[in-house]
């Protein structure tokens, strides 16, 4: 197939692009920068320039393309909001040029859409149209799409790591080298589920072939790791303490991340492993913050 590959340099799509090419697929790799259209042009995938504010080059990128696998987001998180409702209006576009066949579009989401009730383990079968995470303009796009009878199917992401980059952990680290300790909320008990990055860009493969409509895929190696084993294993990449802070307190301890640290989200994914016999086998989460440079 042709797949129109949005983020495809970014930490997720610049992994699931190899995964493509290797199975035999034709790469069209949205960038916005030079430096992108270079890298995607040593990779073997052709460029294509746009921009997540640029529609319509979204859409002429998507109209050229058997498939679209939809990886890309803006990830500051200081307006969340805003580019949760951005990525409704991507989603919306890459879908209008797909109307009328059966051509695949795969979004993205996070496990959390999948969850019920604090604590309880977040399914792929489980859909809250009124979850209050903003991420939920994601999946209530792809709803509509799918009402409209374009293909959509959605995977759900957990904290996405390597040694690099851990997803939300990331910006921990930075909030742990300027508070001086590395910092869990009260008992730290909550969960955070966890994919590798080489299992997870494998399983954007297996579900962009298997072109099932209206699936939910759930990108998770571990259901859930504790806030604090997290907490102290910065603490020991950092040589902080591991402190607790209380629930009152977060907000100011962690800012725009305070809304977060606190939750309890662990999830499942025995439904995506037993549909697309995926198999997770990449180093565990807290593996990879053990091996990770911090200097």
């Amino acid at each position: 197939m042709r797949i129109f590959l949005t983020g495809a340099t970014g930490f997720i799509g610049s992994a699931v692009l190899p995964e493509l090419i290797k199975a035999g697929h034709q790469v069209i790799g949205m960038t916005r920068s030079d430096d992108g259209a270079k890298s995607l042009a040593a990779a073997g995938a052709e460029v294509h320039r746009a921009t997540l504010e640029d529609l319509d080059s979204i859409r002429s990128g998507a109209a050229k393309a058997d498939a679209v696998i939809h990886a890309a987001f803006d990830h500051d998180f200081s307006k969340f909001v805003e580019n949760c409702e951005k990525d409704r209006r991507v989603i919306g576009a890459l879908g209008s040029a797909l109307k009328g066949s059966d051509r695949p579009l795969l979004i993205t989401s996070g496990t959390g859409m999948g969850g019920g009730t604090h604590g309880q383990l977040a399914t792929e079968d489980v859909f809250d149209a009124s979850h209050p995470n903003p991420r939920i303009a994601s999946e209530l796009a792809g709803n509509e799409l799918l009402d409209a009878g374009v293909n959509v199917s959605v995977m759900r992401l957990p904290q996405v790591h390597n040694t690099v980059k851990q997803g939300l952990i990331s910006p921990l680290v930075a909030i742990a080298r300027e508070k001086g300790v590395s910092a869990y909320v009260g008992q730290g008990r909550n969960r955070w589920p966890a994919g590798h990055l080489s299992d997870v860009a494998r399983l954007y493969l297996l579900a962009i072939e298997k072109k099932e409509v209206g699936a939910r895929y759930h990108a998770v190696g571990e259901e859930g790791v504790e806030a604090r084993a997290i907490a102290e294993a910065l603490a020991r990449g950092l040589k902080l303490p591991a402190v607790s802070v209380s629930p009152e307190k977060a907000a100011e301890h962690f800012g725009w991340l305070g809304m977060f640290v606190g939750m309890d989200m662990p999830a499942s994914s025995a439904q995506t492993q037993a549909k697309l016999g995926w198999c997770p086998t990449g180093p565990k989460l807290i593996a990879d913050l053990d091996a990770m440079r911090y200097s």
